[in-house]
């Protein structure tokens, strides 16, 4: 089987090792037998949502994010079509941060999302960091890696955490909630890198995108 994977903006959102997902990701697919293919698709690029198995899209400091916000818009409707139709993405911190409703900075900037998940991010002078512990029901996982965020999400009433805090912050420090899961969509603020730190996770998303190449 060949997976094809798509780098969204991936040479502007790669902070904290944050492409180290993308290697986690390629490794595991490869270690299942499959073939890889990965693009890059970032500024003035189209995004062919019946293109790719799987979407990784990094974080960025907020210059990048002010950059991709504002070439993102003309993704988001192809976006929002890949994500409803049960493609397989997996979104870090800034990226995380900008499927959503919106992105406010510490200096009091809005950058608007894609609209794609119900959540929304406002953003803190004190940052939110230290080690994290999570537990994700869907696939009976503790997930542990490292945060480092000035921005506090804050879930819609429909919208799954992808884990419950155990220890450290979390999506804002008061609700327990850390990143967010809508459908085959997997958001977090853990860096260190998330899949490096937790396989298993990994394991389960690479099962995802392979079930949906076979569609």
């Amino acid at each position: 089987m060949t997976l094809k994977i798509c780098h969204l903006y991936g040479n502007l959102m790669n902070t904290y090792g944050d492409n180290g997902n993308l290697l986690m990701l390629q490794y595991l697919a490869k270690e299942k037998g499959n073939t890889i293919t990965t693009d890059l698709v970032s500024l003035e690029e189209d995004f062919d949502p019946s293109a790719y198995d799987l979407v990784f899209f990094g974080g960025g400091q907020d210059y990048e994010q002010k950059i991709v916000a504002s070439d993102l818009k003309k993704k988001a409707t192809a976006l929002r079509e890949y994500i409803e139709n049960d493609g397989v993405m997996v979104a870090i911190c800034g990226g995380y941060q900008l499927l959503g409703d919106h992105y406010t900075t510490t200096k009091g900037e809005t950058f608007d999302g894609i609209k794609a998940i119900d959540y929304y991010t406002d953003s803190q002078s004190q940052r939110l960091v230290g080690d994290l512990e999570t537990y994700n029901e869907r696939f009976d996982l503790t997930l542990a890696g490292y945060e480092n965020h000035a921005g506090r999400t804050y879930l819609g009433k429909d919208v799954e955490p992808l884990g419950r805090v155990i220890s450290g912050y979390g999506n804002n420090g008061t609700d327990q909630s850390e990143g967010a899961m809508y459908k085959n969509t997997f958001c977090s603020y853990f860096h260190g890198p998330l899949l490096v730190r937790n396989p298993k996770l990994g394991e389960q998303i690479i099962q995802l995108a392979m079930a949906n190449s076979q569609r």
